[in-house]
């Protein structure tokens, strides 16, 4: 059983890390409980599940990935000011807050407030990691076909 392949169809159970190319953690399993997701359940972006095609247990991996299949390249688009009286009255507002919107099919959509001038600010609703080229180290300890009991 322990040669099947990462595939769709398949439960896999594994540890990963997602740094910065300074090294800096930005998420991982390494220090906790080991993640287990099926292939395909959107648990983990399409691109990085890409990276664990084929892998089997046992296998562990480093990858650079870079923004086109992490989270994106930062879009100015993305970047919308609002007035201060659209948010209510006791609400912070400062850089570095996030603010949960909803969006035109009641998504919730979330941003970061980017900069606060006179009654004008500005919201960031790019994903926080677009642009940046991550490394995603990945160690696979278990594959098994999904949907099985545990």
């Amino acid at each position: 059983m322990k040669e099947l392949p990462v595939d769709k169809g398949t439960r896999v159970t594994l540890h990963f890390a997602l740094k910065f190319e300074s090294g800096e953690v930005i998420d991982t399993t390494f220090d906790k409980d080991p993640a287990s997701l099926e292939i395909g359940d959107e648990n983990l972006p399409e691109n990085f599940e890409a990276y664990l095609m084929g892998m089997k247990a046992g296998d562990k991996a480093s990858y650079q990935v870079p923004p086109e299949k992490a989270f994106g390249q930062r879009n100015p688009n993305n970047v919308q000011t609002f007035k201060r009286h659209e948010f209510s009255a006791d609400m912070v507002l400062e850089p570095g807050v996030m603010i949960s919107f909803a969006d035109a099919r009641q998504q919730e959509l979330p941003g970061v407030v980017s900069r606060v001038e006179g009654d004008e600010v500005e919201v960031d609703f790019n994903h926080p990691l677009s642009g940046r080229t991550l490394t995603f180290d990945v160690e696979v300890i278990d594959v098994e076909p999904a949907g099985q009991a545990h």
